[in-house]
């Protein structure tokens, strides 16, 4: 946690937010994105997703945009990988952060990435081995998809995802990753979740959160891992995205919603919200037939209102 901060937001837009978009989202305006995110105060952007360009087209240009990301300092670039070969080219780009990705379901993660969750934890192993002997200063996080239900094999038993962060804590993990992949969590179950997995590891990595707001409780839902004790939490501007084994899921949590939200409680971001919400103009130019989401960008600011991070 930085100096003077309560609560580090994290942008999964231009990975998480636009994987699934059949249109690309031409390079110079993930340059442009990422910049002006980055000057609101952005702590942590994650730029794209180290993948083959026959598997997901959007992210072909993955090592120019890293490349001009690292033109841009007072940030953490981190970048997404299903495996080594991807863990590879992430290393030699350069980003700070890479995040690795095993879903709790077994199921889901046969179908999210093909192999089983045994697979993916042994691939892990192989992946801190190569950050360790290349770039030992990369930190490395797991997400941990569907701890909170799967659109395919239903609701995940805690003990399924405390076993599993176990093993990636074991394997070498800097952080853990709860995620609600499909928007299927509800509050009290949140709240409960993260009072066992922050009871368990919080003293030893850090915790994030992972919401997607497919029934319309993911700020609901940010509110009981805050209760939990989480401080850090992943959103997507106009909160693109989704999950492609989510059926009609509207993506992830606005960011800026989250930003207001949590500003409004008092808590800190460093993130400057006004010029947050401009940021959304560039992704309605490169994206224009694509809804945006979130009510502070349609209301405004309630008469008053003032910022914590503005605050004396």
């Amino acid at each position: 946690m930085r100096p003077g901060i309560d609560v580090e937001c994290r942008e999964v837009g231009l990975r998480d937010g636009i994987q699934i978009q059949k249109v690309f989202f031409p390079t110079e305006g993930k340059i442009a994105w990422l910049t002006a995110e980055a000057a609101t105060g952005m702590p942590e952007i994650e730029v794209c997703s180290f993948v083959p360009p026959k598997l997901l087209p959007q992210f072909a240009d993955a090592k120019d945009v890293v490349a001009a990301a690292k033109k841009i300092d007072g940030y953490t670039i981190a970048a997404l990988s299903p495996n080594l070969r991807g863990a590879m080219d992430a290393f030699e780009a350069g980003v700070h952060k890479l995040n690795y990705v095993t879903s709790v379901s077994e199921e889901h993660n046969l179908a999210n990435v093909r192999r089983t969750v045994d697979e993916s934890v042994e691939d892990f192993k192989r992946i801190v081995e190569l950050r360790n002997e290349k770039a030992p200063d990369v930190k490395l996080a797991t997400g941990l998809a569907t701890a909170l239900g799967c659109s395919i094999s239903g609701q995940v038993p805690v003990a399924d995802v405390m076993a599993l962060a176990g093993r990636f804590f074991e394997a070498g993990a800097d952080e853990l990753v709860v995620s609600d992949t499909v928007g299927y969590a509800n509050p009290q179950q949140v709240k409960e979740m993260f009072n066992a997995v922050i009871g368990e590891f919080g003293d030893k990595v850090p915790v994030a959160a992972h919401f997607h707001d497919t029934r319309g409780l993911g700020l609901a839902n940010v509110f009981a891992a805050l209760e939990a004790g989480c401080r850090h939490f992943d959103a997507s501007l106009a909160g693109l995205g989704g999950c492609p084994f989510a059926p009609k899921a509207t993506g992830n949590i606005v960011m800026d919603d989250l930003v207001f939200l949590l500003e409004g409680a008092g808590m800190k971001t460093g993130v400057d919200l006004d010029k947050l919400v401009q940021v959304r103009e560039i992704v309605a130019a490169n994206l224009p037939e694509e809804p945006l989401h979130g009510m502070y960008a349609k209301a405004g600011a309630p008469k008053g209102f003032v910022p914590a991070t503005q605050a004396a």
